[in-house]
């Protein structure tokens, strides 16, 4: 097996590729590459068992074979190099060689067969839609997903596709983030829930291209083909909690303010609150809007004063400011309407400006009980 490859284009490829790989693997054989060649097309792949991703790209070569290459000592050494071809070479005692304009290495490789296969999806449902609107969609709700073990179903991203909409949702009980696109639709209508970890691979690399992106799906496996690169990945197993229940419906209490300067008032203000709780009060009045944090342990206190526009009853409300300054950070707009109804019921964040035709952004945020 003999193979000229550009070190600067495949170093690229693994380096996409090498988020797939744990640290630790239960298997010796995941903490390599599998590549397989074909004439003058290498396809390299990458697994933990639960997500498998593939990539190919052009090389010279009139044969074929399938090895399975150390992912760390490859990465390390391509990382050296300057662009320039590489011959890549299969020797008797199991080892590959590489030759480059430097010199010589040889590395130990396995059998290509070794390594396990991607899974193949039986009778999927298909969907189509644009690398940049697959990606807003994870930057958008990702951040709010849980991280809860014994919840994995909150862990995960849910999508849920229908005749009539896209809709993407996270939480973890503290905040939650709905992303809707009424621009798109499915044939079938589907649910499913996304693992993190695929969904920030993929959003590593969607915003670098502006392919289409076919996602197929059945009740136990995704998969995601774009340009070169294949992703398949285990669903997460379970039914996902009711989101609509917990989002108020009736929030008379409007306050209507600049995004950028609230996002930096609660960052400062938050800088003096509680670090157990970092509750933040907000205490809204006419056109008046006053921030205020306070860390009794340590006798520290902040206190701000913004104008906003304000309709509903005079109102006091804590939040934990980690989650808001998350909330805020996601969105583009430059203004924000909070609804709320009562301090111990939801907030709810939505973009006043700033989103496409078509695009529909709430965000929830779960009070804190202030203290008198």
């Amino acid at each position: 097996m003999k193979f000229i490859v550009s070190s600067s284009q495949l170093l690229k490829q693994l380096q996409i590729l090498g988020g797939v790989i744990n640290s630790n693997n239960t298997l010796p054989i995941l903490d390599n590459f599998l590549f397989e060649l074909q004439p003058n097309q290498l396809k390299i792949s990458a697994s933990d068992l639960e997500t498998t991703m593939s990539t190919t790209i052009d090389v010279e070569s009139d044969n074929d074979g399938a090895v399975a290459i150390s992912a760390r000592l490859l990465l390390d050494t391509l990382k050296t190099f300057p662009n320039q071809p590489l011959t890549f070479k299969t020797e008797d005692n199991n080892t590959i060689e590489i030759s480059s304009s430097q010199g010589k290495y040889e590395l130990a490789y396995f059998d290509g067969a070794e390594f396990p296969k991607a899974i193949a999806l039986e009778s999927p449902s298909k969907t189509t839609l644009k690398a940049s609107i697959l990606a807003t969609a994870i930057n958008k709700t990702i951040f709010a997903a849980g991280n809860d073990d014994l919840r994995p179903v909150m862990s995960g991203v849910f999508f849920q596709f229908s005749s009539d909409n896209l809709t993407f949702v996270a939480t973890d009980a503290h905040k939650l983030v709905k992303y809707v696109r009424t621009d798109i639709t499915s044939d079938q209508t589907a649910e499913f829930i996304m693992p993190k970890k695929p969904l920030n691979l993929l959003k590593g690399i969607l915003s670098a291209t502006d392919a289409e992106v076919t996602i197929e799906y059945n009740d136990a496996n995704a998969k995601f083909t774009f340009d070169n690169v294949v992703l398949v990945c285990r669903l997460i197993d379970g039914k996902y909690p009711n989101y609509e229940a917990v989002i108020p419906k009736e929030n008379p209490n409007k306050l209507t303010v600049d995004r950028a300067t609230f996002l930096n008032s609660v960052k400062r203000v938050s800088i003096f609150s509680s670090k157990t709780t970092h509750q933040i009060r907000l205490k809204m009045a006419g056109t008046s809007l006053q921030i205020s944090a306070e860390d009794i342990d340590y006798s520290n206190k902040a206190n701000e004063h913004l104008n906003c526009e304000y309709q509903g009853d005079d109102m006091q409300i804590g939040f934990n400011s980690r989650f808001l300054t998350e909330m805020l950070s996601n969105l583009n707009s430059n203004e924000i309407l909070i609804e709320m109804s009562m301090p111990n019921r939801a907030g709810i964040l939505t973009p006043i400006d700033g989103t496409d035709e078509g695009e529909h952004i709430t965000m929830l945020v779960m009070p804190v009980m202030l203290n008198a």
